[in-house]
């Protein structure tokens, strides 16, 4: 197999942080390799020492003579803001190919789902999708053996990420994937390596086999530090008797040997196993139910951008009791956003609409993406005070448990990572004790541990919950209804698939509306009366499929909170069919 690059013995490190020390690998032709790791691990930076876009200070990167390879980039350069798409692709080349490689720029876009009337636009006019298509393109043109991609994915709507998926699963290229979308790197990879402690961890295998490796190779190396351990305190209690023989029999032997044994001890110590830091913030969303048929009640809502521009999409019925999970999911654009916007603005306003309902019992905490509601002047316990009146040593408690060391609790919240700022709103929501919350795709900021807490944390939530998020792992992992935004309608459905299909035009259901209407298997409340009978058996076979699949884990691996959940609902659907 054919060395694309290696890499010998390179070490990085910041000024407050070492993130990898002499870690070696190499690429072999034909892989597809996925980069993950917590957050401020050092991937990306990992990729930009590999990319030259940092210099190496220590160690080697070397790329075989035939080698060409591309960093896709999260955005375009400022130089193109007036650029076509067209003239975007191109300027990857040297001028003097531009003219005659047009043709071959050409086939690319059409082949990456641009329209020929599109070659000439603006790219200030493209979405989101377009966008990323348009990266891929320019990286493409100079035909490279080697991609680099790093999170692609974020901020991409449900469509365009399985277009992408589509397009890493027929590339037939090698490439290195840095993201924190499980779902996606299963698909896409059949090698993984895990940055942690300063290490490159390696695994010919998916993402998600992969992680379970290490976790069994943590229990080893937990095992084998017990044991060498043990080997140490037995070895140092034989050496300080010796020692003490020694000095009280004035006997030089004894004292040699105890000596010899301190030498032994000091070696073991050298090559006792390292056990991993973990991951140190544990995720909490802590929230009270209330004993009542309705939290929120939505009734003829005609949602609408928040400047009321433009009209998004007509809701006709929607309630919410304590304990459902509704995600909300649809293309970017079609105002899923804009929905939680309004809903937050109407229980801010206190004015009891027709159309927007909520219990009056009830406290509302919302999760806004642009992470707005922390003010940048604020400290960090002063921002949690604003969630929760608790007294000062409670909410110090609640920053050290979330990583917050005490000497940054003074800290202004404008001078916090994105990451951080995250960490921060999920402290006030979980003071907060909401029994409905908003989220607003809250995974943007996120590693996978930090989403499994998420989904575990959305599961067990006592309150109720709507979630807009474009990460199906997540999606399908916690909610219980799925309510779809498309063509200006708000429709829900009883599991994701179905709402997949729709957004995927994979259906034939977009030429009547009829007829979608009647096949999208609608379902609206637990008491519609005409669930269809072959829908309730598919979510059967598919619920007892998951508790299965979660009873077959190692007990410490299962989710014991949502098997209660599947329980109840298996009974549920038991006593529809029996009606």
């Amino acid at each position: 197999m054919s060395t694309l690059l290696s890499v010998q013995s390179v070490s990085y490190e910041t000024s407050i942080k070492k993130l990898f020390k002499n870690i070696s690998f190499s690429i072999q032709l034909g892989e597809r390799i996925g980069l993950i790791g917590h957050n401020g691990s050092g991937k990306s930076t990992l990729l930009h020492l590999i990319t030259q876009q940092l210099p190496l200070s220590h160690g080697n990167i070397s790329f075989a003579n035939h080698c060409v390879y591309a960093y896709i980039e999260q955005h375009l350069p400022s130089g193109l803001t007036n650029a076509t798409v067209l003239e975007a692709v191109l300027s990857k080349l040297s001028e003097d190919k531009r003219m005659m490689e047009s043709w071959r720029a050409e086939i690319l876009l059409a082949e990456l789902g641009f329209h020929e009337s599109q070659y000439h636009q603006s790219i200030n006019t493209l979405s989101g999708g377009q966008h990323t298509r348009l990266l891929l393109g320019r990286a493409l043109m100079n035909q490279p053996d080697l991609l680099f991609l790093d999170e692609p994915s974020n901020h991409l709507d449900l469509p365009t990420i399985m277009w992408l998926t589509q397009f890493l699963q027929n590339w037939r290229g090698t490439f290195v994937l840095v993201s924190h979308d499980q779902n996606l790197l299963d698909q896409v990879t059949n090698t993984t390596w895990i940055l942690r402690d300063e290490n490159l961890h390696h695994f010919q295998l998916p993402c998600s086999e992969a992680r379970q490796a290490l976790i069994e190779q943590d229990i080893a190396d937990e095992h084998r530090h017990k044991a060498e351990q043990k080997e140490i305190d037995r070895i140092t209690f034989s050496a300080k008797r010796l020692a003490l023989w020694g000095k009280t029999y004035d006997n030089e032997s004894f004292a040699r040997k105890a000596k010899k044994m301190e030498k032994q001890i000091a070696h073991l110590e050298d090559q006792k196993t390292v056990l991993t830091e973990g991951y140190q913030w544990q995720l909490q969303l802590n929230g009270k139910g209330i004993k009542a048929d309705r939290v929120l009640v939505l009734e003829n809502a005609a949602i609408d951008t928040p400047s009321n521009e433009r009209f998004l999409f007509q809701l006709e019925h929607l309630y919410l009791k304590s304990g459902d999970k509704l995600a909300i999911i649809g293309e970017n654009g079609c105002g899923k956003s804009s929905f939680l916007q309004s809903l937050w603005q109407k229980y801010l306003s206190n004015i009891d609409e027709q159309a927007a309902r909520f219990h009056p019992a009830i406290k509302v905490g919302y999760y806004d993406q642009q992470l707005q509601q922390l003010l940048d002047t604020d400290t960090l316990l002063d921002a949690l005070s604003n969630f929760a009146s608790l007294p000062e040593n409670d909410r110090k408690m609640a920053l050290i448990n979330a990583g917050f060391a005490y000497n940054r609790h003074h800290q202004k919240v404008s001078t916090l990572s994105g990451g951080e700022r995250s960490r921060l709103l999920f402290i006030g929501l979980s003071l907060g004790q909401y029994e409905l919350l908003f989220l607003d795709e809250p995974t943007n900021h996120l590693d996978m541990e930090g989403k499994e807490a998420l989904a575990e944390q959305i599961a067990q939530f006592e309150g109720a919950i709507i979630l807009v998020s474009h990460d199906q792992w997540l999606i399908e992992n916690s909610c219980q209804r799925f309510g779809l935004i498309h063509q200006q309608k708000f429709m829900e459905y009883s599991e994701p698939e179905s709402a997949y299909h729709v957004l995927l035009g994979s259906t034939a259901l977009d030429t009547c509306d009829h007829a979608f209407e009647i096949q999208s298997e609608i379902v609206n409340t637990e008491h519609e009366a005409d669930i269809h009978e072959d829908l309730l058996l598919r979510e059967w076979v598919e619920l007892e499929q998951k508790l299965n699949d979660d009873l077959a884990r190692k007990p410490t691996h299962q989710k014991p909170l949502l098997q209660k959940q599947w329980r109840e609902r298996l009974l549920e659907i038991e006593q529809l069919l029996n009606k």
